[in-house]
């Protein structure tokens, strides 16, 4: 009663609000009066400098040069030494003698944390800073740490200072499988000391970091946001910057005489002796006979790189061992057929120094299949190397698209913000008949909009001119300038465009990601002598006809299902294990089963790559597997009713193996006392925010409904949406559906359940049960929040500013919306307070899990295995392959709780992801349950579009739930 009165304070002085501009609207029509346009709830004016303003905090170090202005470059070269700290905060900040082979003290920093020095600049310019450290063992992702100077940050970009682990094969040579096929080196960390110069971890800024010091003491502060790593020194100075190629010693000589003849050293890609990053693992190509090792018929791990190696500051290096000192030519067979319209960048380095100013940006080409580059073209670059080993290392770089892909995301960061400044004038649907005049109302709108045009066109100019060619990417970047133009030429039709504005910047957010991404696959680097060639074999238009025969014959006798060791002893204990997700997990699983869990076990795993639909068809004809993984969780009890799944509990050590994981996480999988299943992953709701969209409407993150309550009202006066779990139908007949998170979470707050009496009835129907769906209807109901919307999307626009979503969100958004880096997080969901002053946060929890078929013939072997498939070891290994394999974005949600812990997570937001862990509750299954989804379901659309009292409607659908659950339990036999 409180939440409709409360409701109806903003509603009647909106509605008066709105009558008296419509008076006023009609005895001005036709003046300039601009107030007699402003909607009721709109914001005040706002200047589109403050706009501009955020965008130069967002992305500062422009800026920040730019008030730096022509500041020497002073020929200063100061060590500071770890050891001399002037403050430290955190537990792990320990002082390390001689580590390593590094002679000295050195600091060991952790996670959390940060350190302070003191430096004595001693002349006002700007200066370099770099760290010597190394990669001590964390969770396998690169150290984050953040600078600031004086206790400030200097620009937003110095919060985000990356530093490299390194990784290489575990074994030097490729190890195969009993059908012949090369597997997957496994990559572990190699790691050692190295410098790095402190620089933009976005890869927008080409040279390093320049910091502004005043002459005086100066205070250094590292703060500590992902991993550990030690420091043996911090270095100011100034770099210098690589001479132009025709300053070199190669360029001054006009042919090869007196240079070494006949050499041709040809390193595999895959060969690479360190890499930074575990993704940059060696691959198998089998599209093109071009490459070596060949074979159209089985794997071979013959290149590297490609779309892994697509991010910018990724690196890989070889070695390789020079006979004689001389110049020569470095090329390589590669593979750039991921971008079309831009091309791949990288930046050559040897022995760590880059040879000539041309190499900080080497182009790669888009080809749709493998050529020769020899770095320089038909105008070879010579490169002079001594006698000996040298390594080579190619960078990640954007080279000359680093300030065009840096504009178009400080457009779409502008963009976006004018589209909320119009959305709080219009809203969503703006009446098409009314003139909204939001040139008016938002000064300098037209301005905004004419110099993002005039800087696309510009973008779009460049980009032509770099690729040499028109584009996709150029014509979507034409496409939005082209739209901005016709919306400065008709301002009034703005609100009628807003719809196509909207999708055009989401293409710009798309256009930015992938514009950023710039992959490139090696099969061979070559070091020539000047009067040698590189040869081109297998590249030819016979070598790619008679490849196309021999992979269509071949295709009629390989099983692609079978993954890995297949077993054809009758006599070894063998496992059938089935698993429905991508190849890439189902690689990554069976290469850790032939390298731990068969040697360990003497146990053989065939693991089979399909659709999990067909677990229940296959098994009631006797085809199943023995064990199914990454099964939903509704399946492990629908089939223990019908005594297809064996239970777990009698196996003598299931209660040590349970302990691994949180009691939320077997709920599920609970029946008549059994426990049929374990899980693998638990995934749960958090409270994801904007920070600078709060800000803006000066708005606090809720803790409670109440507060949320009070936010809905301020969002929807400003045309903004609050984003609840979306209330969506199953997307393919068949497919169970959960009940509702939202619903679920304000239930279990509330003190109630969904059955009662050990599962034989529904508890929809008890007082919690219906004023808590009530509660829930009302969201709908009363502040119309929209019940299906992509939420990603949304949020980036900031539309949504703040909303309730699964925490795996967290990683699409990583990789998905880089221009709102920093400007977002995620907090534990809004709570409800009992009766003793305590907030209840607790949530659902969904998940998946791994189950044996009571058909498994060996079921102490499939025990074993679900055992050591589920244990931490193993679960963490897994998490960080996959990352590593497909990047921040396939970020594995594990219910291990020692696994989760040790995944790459940043601290500040692992904590509240923990925090709201703790308060997961698991939703138990029962027979007949999969009517609750969706009679919820059913329940909620007769409330919110069928306008049928709250009560009335989930009476009714829990009745259907009733005899649902009656039928099942008779028709089971159970009591």
């Amino acid at each position: 009663m409180a939440g409709i009165l409360q409701r109806k304070k903003w509603i009647l002085p909106t509605v008066i609000v709105a009558a008296a501009a419509c008076v006023i609207l009609y005895f001005t029509s036709g003046t300039d009066v601009e107030s007699a346009d402003v909607p009721p709830g709109s914001l005040p004016a706002i200047e589109v400098d403050a706009i501009l303003q955020q965008t130069r905090q967002k992305k500062g170090y422009e800026q920040y040069l730019s008030k730096a202005g022509e500041a020497p470059l002073p020929n200063v070269d100061i060590l500071i030494e770890a050891e001399d700290y002037k403050r430290a905060e955190g537990e792990e900040v320990r002082k390390l003698s001689d580590y390593e082979g590094m002679a000295g003290v050195s600091l060991h920093t952790g996670e959390t944390g940060e350190v302070d020095w003191v430096v004595d600049v001693p002349e006002t310019g700007l200066y370099n800073l770099s760290a010597v450290y190394f990669p001590v063992e964390g969770k396998s992702s690169a150290i984050e740490r953040a600078l600031y100077i004086d206790g400030e940050l200097p620009f937003a970009e110095a919060a985000y200072l990356q530093f490299d682990r390194v990784w290489g094969n575990e074994k030097e040579a490729a190890q195969q499988d009993n059908q012949g096929n090369d597997l997957r080196p496994k990559q572990v960390e190699k790691p050692r000391w190295m410098e790095e110069t402190f620089q933009d971890s976005d890869g927008y800024e080409q040279a390093p970091f320049k910091f502004h010091l005043e002459k005086g003491e100066h205070t250094l502060t590292l703060k500590s946001s992902r991993e550990p790593m030690v420091i043996r020194s911090i270095r100011l100075f100034n770099e210098k910057p690589a001479v132009p190629y025709k300053e070199t010693a190669g360029a001054q000589q006009p042919d090869s005489t007196g240079q070494p003849k006949d050499v041709l050293i040809r390193v595999e890609g895959e060969a690479a002796v360190a890499k930074s990053s575990p993704t940059l693992y060696p691959t198998s190509e089998r599209s093109s006979s071009a490459v070596s090792p060949y074979s159209a018929s089985q794997v071979r791990i013959n290149t590297i790189g490609g779309y892994n190696w697509r991010l910018p500051g990724q690196w890989i290096e070889w070695e390789v061992d020079v006979p004689e000192s001389g110049l020569y030519h470095i090329g390589f067979t590669a593979q750039q057929n991921f971008v079309k319209g831009i091309y791949s960048t990288r930046k050559l380095t040897i022995d760590g120094e880059v040879p000539f100013a041309e190499m900080t940006k080497a182009p790669f080409r888009y080809q749709s299949d493998y050529r020769i580059d020899v770095m320089g073209g038909k105008e070879a670059y010579k490169f002079q190397l001594e006698k000996g080993k040298h390594v080579i290392r190619l960078e990640n770089s954007l080279g000359d698209f680093a300030p065009l892909i840096r504009n178009v995301e400080d457009s779409l960061y502008n963009l976006n913000s004018m589209y909320r400044r119009i959305l709080m004038i219009t809203g969503t649907k703006p009446d098409e008949f009314r003139d909204y005049r939001v040139e008016k109302q938002i000064p300098n709108l037209l301005e905004v909009f004419s110099g993002e045009s005039k800087r696309l066109k510009e973008v779009a100019a460049q980009l032509r001119i770099l690729s040499g060619q028109s584009s996709d990417q150029e014509a979507l970047i034409k496409t939005m300038a082209q739209q901005l133009d016709e919306m400065i030429d008709k301002p009034d039709t703005i609100p009628r465009r807003l719809a196509a504005y909207k999708t055009n910047t989401g293409g710009l957010g798309t256009w930015v990601q992938q514009a950023r991404e710039q992959p490139l696959e090696i099969d061979a680097l070559y070091v020539a002598s000047l009067d040698r060639s590189i040869p081109d074999t297998g590249m030819g238009a016979l070598a790619k006809i008679g490849h196309e025969a021999k992979t269509f014959y071949n295709s009629f006798f390989i099983d692609y299902n079978q993954i890995g060791n297949v077993s054809t002893s009758e006599d070894q204990r063998t496992v059938t294990v089935w698993i429905g997700s991508g190849r890439d997990q189902a690689n990554t699983m069976k290469a850790m089963i032939d390298e731990t869990f068969t040697p360990e076990s003497g146990i053989s795993v065939n693991l089979k790559l399909v659709n999990m639909g067909t677990l229940l068809p296959a098994t009631l004809s006797g085809e199943g597997p023995d064990v199914a993984m990454q099964i939903g969780n509704d399946l492990p009890v629908n089939f223990a009713m019908r005594n297809s799944a064996v239970d777990l509990t009698k196996f003598s050590d299931y209660t040590s193996v349970e302990q691994e994981f949180r009691e939320s996480a077997i709920v599920p999988y609970v029946y008549d006392s059994g426990v049929y299943a374990l899980p693998e992953t638990q995934t749960f709701n958090m409270l994801f925010y904007r920070k600078d969209v709060m800000e803006e409407l000066g708005l606090e993150v809720p803790q409670t409904w109440d507060d949320v309550e009070s936010l809905l009202a301020i969002l929807s006066k400003n045309h903004m949406e609050f984003g609840m779990p979306v209330v969506a139908q199953a997307n393919m007949q068949g497919v169970n559906i959960p009940p509702n998170s939202q619903y679920a979470t304000m239930l279990l707050q509330n003190g109630g359940s969904f059955y009662r009496n050990d599962g034989k009835e529904s508890d929809l129907d008890s007082r919690i049960g219906i004023e808590t769906f009530k509660k829930w209807t009302e969201f709908y109901t009363d502040y119309k929040l929209e019940r299906e919307y992509d939420f990603a999307n949304r949020f980036r626009t900031g539309q949504m500013p703040i909303g309730l979503t699964d925490y795996t969100m967290y990683n699409q958004l990583s990789v998905f919306a880089p221009e709102i880096r920093g400007l977002w997080g995620f907090v534990p969901v809004p709570g409800t307070v009992q009766s003793d002053g305590i907030l209840n946060r607790d949530v659902p929890g969904g998940g998946s899990a791994v189950m044996m078929l009571e058909s498994a013939k060996d079921q102490e072997a499939a025990w074993e295995f679900m055992k050591w498939w589920t244990s931490t070891p193993v679960q963490a290994e897994f998490g960080r392959e996959m990352e590593g394999l497909m990047g921040a974005a396939a970020r594995y949600p594990t219910a291990n709780i020692k696994a989760l812990d040790s995944l790459p997570w940043p601290a500040e937001d692992y904590a509240n992801l923990k925090a709201q862990f703790e308060t997961v509750k698991g939703i138990p299954e029962v027979p007949g349950g999969y009517f609750t989804g969706r009679h919820l379901f059913n329940a909620f659309y007769k409330t919110v579009v069928g306008q049928v009292e709250a009560r009335e409607s989930i009476m009714d659908y829990t009745q259907y739930i009733q005899d649902e659950i009656r039928v099942k339990r008779n028709e089971f036999g159970l009591p």
